[in-house]
């Protein structure tokens, strides 16, 4: 798998937000998945949507 950098932030400010979903990665679910590293699961992580 391909290794994506992170940039670590404390304030994040994005124009025309469509929608914001708070969730806790998982490994595996029924609903829609976003590629995430294994070393995320069990974290809280908020999804913006543009």
């Amino acid at each position: 798998m391909k290794k994506v950098p992170v940039s670590l932030r404390t304030h994040f400010e994005i124009d025309g937000i469509y929608a914001v979903i708070e969730r806790k990665v998982t490994k595996f679910g029924n609903s829609a998945k976003v590629d995430c590293p294994k070393e995320y699961l069990g974290r809280k992580v908020y999804l913006v949507i543009v």
